[in-house]
């Protein structure tokens, strides 16, 4: 019985040796794993955090470049046809031209199927010598308004304009079929601003 002592003390001891081992050890081993993980984790949200804010900080520094291009974007493509500020504008390239005679007449607006934005197509007549034509393209090119130019002809002006106005010799008629643009959706009766199918008609001073 005494030289088995020894033994069963040993082996007792192996017993709780292995309880320990599973009862603490390794439920302490877990823990630190899953410590290690939600460390982890937090160190990774941390980084998304700060690549956040260095967006947002950014965002904020390119601000007034973005809400300028933005307000340039909305003078080119208004959110309504506003045909009184286009006739203006119009009208004042006929004035710096020096063209003899302008005739605007736009068409109502029309959705394009994309459903962004709507087309204005619009049919200007402009009257005068060679450089004044020239002139008015070039102030149309430039318009601070958005403009496609889809058709032109240039005839020899004919001897009276449209409204009786007498054009001076060899001057000519330029046609012109140009598109301008608005965001506004609801084109076509009952819309806003409305139809409009009028046209505009100024002789030169």
């Amino acid at each position: 019985m005494k030289r088995s002592a020894p033994f069963i003390a040993a082996a007792v001891a192996i017993v709780v040796a292995v309880l320990v081992i599973f009862l603490v050890v390794l439920p302490k081993m877990g823990e630190i794993s899953q410590t290690d993980e939600q460390l982890q984790a937090a160190q990774d949200d941390e980084i998304a955090l700060e690549a956040q804010l260095r967006s947002l900080q950014q965002a904020q520094a390119e601000a007034p470049d973005n809400e300028a291009a933005i307000a340039s974007i909305q003078d080119q493509v208004p959110p309504t046809a506003d045909l009184p500020a286009l006739i203006r504008l119009l009208q004042g390239a006929a004035d710096q031209a020096a063209v003899d005679f302008f005739a605007f007449t736009p068409s109502p607006p029309i959705a394009d199927p994309s459903g962004t934005y709507s087309v204005i197509s619009s049919s200007i007549v402009v009257t005068g010598s060679y450089f004044a034509i020239d002139e008015y393209l070039f102030l149309l090119e430039t318009l601070p308004r958005a403009a496609k130019v889809t058709t032109i002809a240039v005839t020899p002006g004919a001897a009276g304009s449209a409204d009786g106005t007498s054009t001076s010799t060899g001057s000519l008629q330029l046609n012109v079929t140009v598109e301008f643009y608005t965001t506004d959706t609801s084109a076509g009766p009952g819309s806003v601003p409305g139809q409009s199918t009028g046209s505009v008609t100024v002789p030169g001073a």
